[in-house]
């Protein structure tokens, strides 16, 4: 499928004008639901601006490429608008976007569409290209415009190295985005067209949706001068181990190239030292803090544990439906579903632990932290597998003697790299498969059974019986506080502080639940539910880009996605964050002092509806109260700010 196959002529739009990025989308969307082409706008919407969010698809040099992925379409395309004033889009290099494409994507797409998203933009690369669309002024140019760079070129192919002349410096590269469609093909176009101006020969790797494409052999690297590798996900760098390269950001390669490429012919490039285990781009890590690197690596961590909390915890709350005991062959209430449900559920919740503490050492050691970590999550809590011995007879550390064996992990493997650092190079590839992870878990095991374990547990215990102590004015703050820190970022390192705390005490209760994990569940839902509430009760205190936006946010309200109101806490932060955490704050007190109790760690209504949550009438009453209070503060705050600016 080539590049003007998937680009829509019909839908081409000139003098488009928009005040920023989301209005911008909030127009091109609305237009798509007025051709018939999708039903309803608000899916690929909010698809798009959860992209934006990540990164601005701003590419620089007046082009924006927003995109994002969505079951409403059924094969892939592109919607070109051209605005003559620009719009602001927090592009790279601060220009207005004039060319702004639209990729939209199906959900698994096929990879002859992908190839011809790729295609869009090595042409936005190209100088007859960028000419032609300036000069457009209807759809019969643009489409020659794409036609014509078709003709002249034909859709990525492996590149064939030239032999080694003697004469022009080599420049190899590799280029990666999280979403693999946009940046990774303009950064690698980027590099390719300097370094051919700077009279330099090159090749680019790009490790696209369509996976690794122009792939570099080991007589690239070795011939080549210097390596760039401009990523902003995990991509092979092993190989590069004694070569000049630079880690930098995807963003770097479309804005920088020239400074990269001269920078390795200035024989400034650092030599990449591979340790056997690393295999991931490392950006620019070095120069970041203790706390910023550990709080990455327990994010990555979390991230990858939270699929596993919210499938079992709904499996499990789903099997209540019956009878808080209907998953028990020997309850009256027992249900046969029931007891799959709750299996199933409480297999994927198990694996808790050993997937916090094993990615929590991947991310610092890589595939040896990984395995050394797993068996030092198992340990915090051997009955997990049904362990039982002698030697495996203490009291469970939980979740803090999972957090710390996956720090542990990656400290272990770093000194055993340091303690076999005499080996011979020869070695080297027996050290992460065969000798790290053999001596890293019989070391991480004998720490956690003898060290970690007994410690960690009396903290967890005593984190326990100190909120199990509290009652009146206590247990209201408590709540008041960790509710009120699920809404001051809404998905930063303040609102996973609290979330991990709230699993945390649920995991050490058992089948008991959390009142504090019902707290915290409820100081996520308020935010997205109060902005929805806001704009029902006075549409007019939100920009009209954003208030159907506003009503989405009942649905990612009640199903506990505090996310949704990130967009409308960005627009105006000082004047939406603090009536969102008073309110949070006071649904999460409110939640305590009623004695609701969650026994599922994610699913707000449908944890609810299920009954995973305990005194479920006031629970909802708590959440009414939070959502209401918190949309009368989001209008007298909103409306207080505009008679200030008028």
């Amino acid at each position: 499928m080539k590049l003007t196959d998937v680009l829509n002529y019909d839908l081409v739009q000139f003098g488009f004008s928009a005040a920023d990025k989301k209005e911008a989308l909030n127009k091109l969307t609305s237009m798509l639901v007025e051709k018939n082409i999708i039903a309803s706008k608000e899916n690929f919407l909010n698809a798009l601006l959860a992209r934006e969010a990540q990164s601005t698809t701003g590419v620089g040099e007046n082009i924006a490429i927003p995109h994002a992925k969505s079951a409403d379409f059924d094969k892939a395309m592109i919607v070109y608008a051209k605005s003559d004033e620009g719009v602001e889009w927090e592009s790279f290099d601060g220009q207005p976007a004039k060319h702004i494409f639209m990729i939209c994507a199906p959900d698994g797409g096929a990879d002859e569409h992908l190839k011809a998203l790729a295609s869009l933009s090595q042409a936005l690369m190209d100088a007859d290209v960028k000419v032609g669309l300036d000069k457009a002024t209807t759809k019969e140019d643009v489409e020659k415009v794409f036609a014509d760079f078709v003709a002249k070129t034909e859709a990525p192919k492996e590149e064939k190295t030239a032999a080694p002349s003697g004469e022009k410096p080599y420049i190899i590269a590799v280029t990666a985005c999280p979403t693999g469609i946009a940046h990774t093909f303009m950064a690698a176009e980027k590099i390719k067209e300097t370094a051919k101006a700077m009279g330099l020969d090159v090749k680019v790797e790009t490790n696209g949706q369509i996976g690794v494409e122009n792939k570099l052999t080991k007589e690239d690297i070795e011939r080549a001068a210097g390596i760039i590798v401009a990523a902003d996900k995990k991509v092979e760098v092993a190989r590069f181990d004694g070569r000049p390269t630079i880690m930098t950001k995807v963003a770097d390669g479309i804005n920088k190239p020239e400074e990269l490429i001269q920078t390795i012919l200035d024989g400034k490039a650092p030599i990449y030292k591979h340790d056997g285990a690393v295999d991931a781009s490392e950006d620019s890590s070095a120069n970041e803090s203790i706390g910023r690197r550990a709080y990455k690596h327990l994010m990555e961590g979390v991230s990858n544990m939270l699929p596993f909390v919210v499938a079992g915890g709904i499996l499990i709350a789903l099997s209540f439906i019956w009878g808080i005991n209907s998953f028990d062959p020997k309850d009256p209430s027992y249900n046969k579903v029931a007891e799959v449900l709750f299996y199933f559920g409480k297999i994927s919740f198990s694996m808790m632990l050993p997937i916090l503490a094993g990615f929590i050492g991947r991310s610092i050691a890589d595939r040896p932290g990984f395995i050394v970590g797993m068996i030092g999550g198992i340990l915090a809590d051997p009955s997990i597998l049904g362990l039982k011995s002698d030697l495996l007879a203490y009291t469970p550390s939980g979740f803090l003697g999972a957090l710390v064996a996956g720090f542990l992990a990656g400290g272990i493997i770093q000194v055993l790299k340091i303690s076999f650092s005499w080996m011979p190079r020869s070695l080297d590839g027996i050290k992460p498969i065969f000798l790290f992870p053999i001596l890293g878990s019989l070391i991480m095991g004998l720490l956690m059974i003898f060290l970690i374990n007994a410690p960690m547990a009396s903290v967890m215990e005593g984190l326990k019986h100190f909120i199990e102590s509290l009652n009146g004015s206590g247990k209201f703050i408590l709540g008041f506080v960790v509710a009120a820190m699920m809404a001051i970022d809404m998905g930063g390192p303040i609102n996973k502080a609290a979330y991990v705390t709230g699993t945390a005490l649920l995991t050490s209760a058992g089948s008991a639940g959390s009142d504090v994990m019902a707290a915290v569940m409820i100081g996520g839902m308020v935010p997205p539910l109060a902005i929805a509430v806001s704009a029902t009760i006075n549409k007019n205190i939100w920009p009209k880009a954003q208030r159907s936006g506003a009503l989405v946010n009942y649905v990612m309200g009640l199903s506990f996605i505090t996310e949704g109101a990130i967009p409308f806490a960005a627009s105006n932060p000082t004047r939406v964050i603090p009536p969102l955490f008073i309110s949070s704050g006071i649904a999460g007190a409110l939640s305590m002092t009623f004695g609701a109790v969650s026994k599922a760690p994610h699913g707000g209504i449908f944890a609810i509806a299920a009954g995973a949550v305990s005194n479920w009438p006031m629970y909802l009453l708590a959440l009414v109260i939070g959502a209401v209070l918190g949309a009368l503060l989001l209008i007298a705050s909103l409306s207080f700010g505009k008679k200030i600016e008028d």
